[in-house]
């Protein structure tokens, strides 16, 4: 089992469904205005013209692309050129948030365009074996990977001394997961509830921990863990101090504070195509 800290801050009684999800954020940093893309002076003119021919036609694919569907858009990046391959890694930068899946072995990294992925997958010796770029509000992996580390009902177990409201937490969401994907999103606000750490613990220990870590930074600080329990996540924000300050489990595909929002999206075709045009 991987590590999994849970600090406990309980204020009082409540429970919540669905309400707006705080700002999604990793590092103890500011948020990063964007910044356009530069193009190296002294790149070959073979080199631009290949890492710009991949990604107009990636910019034209997306635009015609219906963001969040069934389709999957992806596009190989190791079919480049070692110096095009790093104007397309400079161009794209990185964003926000980042996951770690544990299987298959795959390392997730959001570029500086909102929507737009690097899938990178490694080998049994941690060596590269595919790197894709893919358009998505998240990739597909992530909600599958979870999936197949996970299952609809869990093993029964024992309260020990001083568990008091974590079987009755876990009976909740033990429903919730049993919704179906089509159903909203269900949040159990554990820092309003009145929990022990002994019930944080045997949360812990009932639920396990499933093999997708999703990390983002921005104004503060937020962890989300999959569980072994079908679409349910564990999600932690932090401020820039560190201390946590939401301490939830939600009930869905995939939390959406680690979804890329259309708007961003259409925002990161608009840059895109002004970084594309700045070297037509």
């Amino acid at each position: 089992m991987k590590p999994f800290p849970i600090p406990v801050v309980s204020f009082g009684p409540g429970s919540q469904p669905v309400e707006e999800a705080a700002d999604f954020v990793r590092l103890p940093q500011m948020l990063a205005a964007f910044r356009m893309p530069a193009h190296p002076a002294d790149a070959s003119p073979a080199a631009l013209r290949e890492a710009r021919d991949f990604l107009a036609e990636l910019h034209r694919a997306a635009s015609a692309h219906r963001f969040g569907g069934d389709v999957l858009l992806a596009r190989d990046v190791t079919t480049l050129g070692a110096d095009a391959l790093a104007l397309v890694n400079e161009a794209f930068g990185e964003g926000e948030v980042a996951a770690i899946i544990d299987e298959p072995a795959l390392r997730l990294q959001e570029t500086g365009f909102p929507g737009f992925w690097r899938v990178r997958g490694f080998d049994a010796g941690g060596a590269l074996a595919s790197d894709v770029v893919e358009v998505a509000p998240v990739p597909a992996i992530v909600s599958e990977a979870a999936l197949l580390g996970s299952r609809c009902r869990l093993a029964k177990k024992p309260a020990a001394p001083g568990v008091t409201n974590g079987p009755a937490i876990l009976t909740e969401l033990v429903a919730a997961s049993a919704r179906g994907d089509g159903a909203p999103t269900h949040v159990v606000n554990l820092t309003l509830l009145p929990v022990t750490p002994e019930d944080i613990n045997w949360l812990v220990a009932a639920l396990e921990i499933g093999p997708v870590t999703l990390l983002s930074r921005g104004y503060g600080n937020c962890r989300i863990t999959s569980t072994g329990l079908r679409n349910t996540w564990w999600v932690q924000y932090f401020n820039n101090m560190n201390t946590l300050i939401l301490n939830t489990i939600e009930v869905a595909p995939v939390p959406e504070v680690a979804l890329a929002a259309p708007e961003d999206f259409s925002e990161s075709l608009g840059r895109l195509g002004e970084w594309l045009a700045t070297i037509e």
